[in-house]
């Protein structure tokens, strides 16, 4: 019988392919690592040529290599670094907040409600609606040594009454209510905005009508109308000269000291020394000569027979009588400052027809 004889598997030799295919990925990563290595040697040998340390190149340095100056950054004081440079400023200053509570003031003489304004930065009726149980809307009433509140803002100032509402109240003075609420000075909750009794509010941006005073025109054909502002007061009617339309500066000095024209106080307050001279502005007749019930003082009202009337208040005399004839530049009387005024001025208006007028706009 025959058989087949056996082979022995154990000593046959790989095919070489399986063996490449086994070796390949060793094969690969060392040539990666002599890669790697090779590009290390370029990057040491580029540096060391440059003269560049690891340490300026912001690579660590073991402790090891601190001791090698050799590896530290050369600092050479003859080469020109361009760079950005910040001068001190000693005077510098912290942003200020704005001012939200209402401050106290004490009138000094010579003030007006238009210097105290300007000083503040707020308006003269801010300052008048903002103090009427001091000057009750008349900046004649403004004396020395009152206390005036100074409001942060433009408005009016406001005490809570009891039933009052906030919408009823910012109605009042031509608000919304939010802006109450809101405004930080007033400390009113968002969340429940219950106001007590007897609380001061500062109305942002509120207006309200004025209490106007002054003495009436009186016009030099009505009989007795100015008997009823003080001993001034003349009787009338007069017949008399006519002016010529046209004014002049009815003081030597022409520039404002004290109150400007606005609608609290509807003349200028013309600087004026006590006792200087002051004469009229356009020729007329005299309806009102002397002490006046409305704050003005001694005062000279001439009717100029034309439509225009002029008024001189805060007088220290008066040079003049009732129904006199006055010709332009005539004197009148001179300054001072009597009935409610802080300092010796011209307090001077002019009117047209019942109406006031800016004396700005006819002065020269």
């Amino acid at each position: 019988m025959n058989r087949s004889p056996k082979i022995n598997n154990q000593h046959r030799p790989r095919d070489w392919r399986q063996w490449l295919w086994t070796a390949t990925p060793f094969i690969i990563g060392a040539l990666c690592v002599i890669a790697a290595g090779w590009v290390i040697g370029l990057k040491f040998r580029s540096r060391n040529q440059a003269g560049v340390s690891p340490a300026s190149s912001g690579e660590r340095v073991s402790s090891g290599d601190l001791t090698d100056l050799s590896a530290l950054p050369v600092y050479d004081p003859n080469v020109e670094t361009k760079m950005l440079s910040r001068a001190a400023n000693l005077n510098t200053s912290k942003p200020g907040r704005p001012r939200v509570d209402v401050l106290q003031y004490t009138v000094q003489p010579g003030d007006s409600v238009f210097g105290i304004s300007a000083k503040f930065g707020i308006e003269p009726e801010t300052l008048l609606w903002g103090n009427f149980e001091v000057l009750n809307d008349d900046p004649h009433l403004l004396k020395p040594g009152q206390e005036l509140n100074i409001l942060p803002v433009d408005g009016t100032y406001y005490e809570w009454q009891d039933g009052d509402d906030l919408d009823h109240v910012a109605g009042l003075f031509g608000v919304e209510s939010r802006e109450i609420i809101e405004y930080p000075g007033n400390h009113i909750s968002f969340v429940d905005p219950q106001i007590m009794p007897g609380t001061w509010l500062i109305i942002p941006e509120g207006q309200r009508a004025f209490k106007q005073w002054f003495v009436p025109t009186i016009a030099r054909g009505q009989a007795g109308v100015g008997t009823a502002y003080g001993p001034g007061g003349c009787a009338g009617p007069y017949t008399g000269v006519v002016g010529t339309g046209g004014f002049i500066w009815p003081a030597s000095n022409h520039y404002i000291s004290g109150n400007d024209y606005w609608s609290g106080h509807l003349a200028i307050d013309i600087a004026a020394g006590m006792g200087a001279g002051i004469w009229a502005a356009d020729g007329g007749v005299v309806v009102f000569a002397g002490w006046s019930t409305v704050g003005y003082g001694n005062m000279v009202m001439i009717d100029h027979g034309n439509g225009w009337q002029t008024v001189y208040a805060h007088l220290s005399q008066v040079g003049v009588g009732c129904g006199q004839s006055v010709n332009q530049g005539q004197s009148i009387g001179l300054a001072g400052s009597t009935g409610n005024s802080t300092g010796p001025h011209l307090h001077f208006e002019t009117r047209f027809q019942d109406g006031f007028v800016n004396p700005w706009y006819v002065l020269p």
